[in-house]
């Protein structure tokens, strides 16, 4: 069985990691929109902890392994020559 690839390249999807304390940032931000409370002293000491709370708890992101189909497609492209 032969394979003829001619120009062929295939981008890596672009999978975007999830938000994971999106929802306390945002909590936050609201807050000190509303209330000026920059230093998170009063009304707002509420929000800043449960953003703090997730972001002790929120796990940590490493490097995603990278697709080798264009390696592979250029090593099929070289023999088939």
């Amino acid at each position: 069985m032969t394979v003829h690839i001619a120009k062929v390249k295939v981008r890596p999807r672009k999978n975007l990691p999830p938000n994971v304390c999106a929802v306390e940032l945002s909590n936050m931000l609201g807050c000190w929109a509303a209330t000026g409370d920059m230093l998170a002293s009063n009304q707002c000491q509420a929000a800043a902890e449960t953003l703090f709370q997730c972001m002790r708890t929120a796990p940590v992101r490493g490097k995603q392994p990278r697709s080798s189909i264009n390696y592979h497609l250029a090593r099929l492209g070289r023999n088939s020559k």
